[in-house]
């Protein structure tokens, strides 16, 4: 019997404290130590807060596709991305979408759904993100999430414009340190 192919698993990006750009940059580093391929990522963009307090901050924002180490799960991975916002100072959560260091999402395994009190993949609200699908359309516009009917591209050319969503740094002069 062949091996099953390996899934692209699709992690969001935000940050709205301190030095997001680095921040994300930092981030983009770690993700690459979970990924058994060389990480994909978009360009760092800035967009205003979603469902957020009042006075959130704007947040930046990427995405990467990453290859899953060989026995890793959904649920190893989250426990993995957690770590690190834990390590980039993110605090238990006081106030629903409050302002944060690091925000580490799995948008997408593959094709799975899984659905548990701690993990909804896909990820319930991400065909409704601009900062998720401008970012995810940047690498592969074609794609249909779980769930979806219709390319990310065509969600994303759905949503209402976000006069605050730009670009901050070109995916081309996004810096990670590989040894991170």
């Amino acid at each position: 019997m062949g091996q099953s192919p390996i899934p692209e698993v699709i992690i969001a990006l935000g940050a709205n404290l301190g030095n997001p750009v680095a921040q994300l940059q930092k981030a983009l580093a770690r993700l690459q130590g979970f990924s058994s391929s060389p990480l994909r990522y978009s360009s760092l963009w800035q967009s205003t807060p979603v469902d957020c307090p009042a006075g959130s901050p704007v947040f930046g924002n990427a995405v990467a596709i990453l290859a899953p180490l060989p026995l890793e799960t959904p649920d190893s991975l989250l426990k993995k991305l957690q770590s690190v916002e834990q390590e980039f100072g993110r605090r238990p959560k006081q106030v629903l979408n409050e302002p944060r260091p690091l925000d580490l999402d799995i948008v997408a395994w593959g094709d799975s759904v899984v659905s548990a009190p701690h993990l909804q993949i896909p990820h319930p609200r991400a065909s409704q993100r601009r900062f998720v699908l401008a970012p995810l359309a940047e690498l592969t516009p074609d794609r249909i999430l779980p769930g979806q009917s219709c390319s990310v591209s065509t969600l994303l050319a759905q949503l209402p414009e976000d006069p605050l969503f730009t670009c901050l740094k070109p995916r081309e002069s996004v810096e990670i340190d590989r040894q991170a």
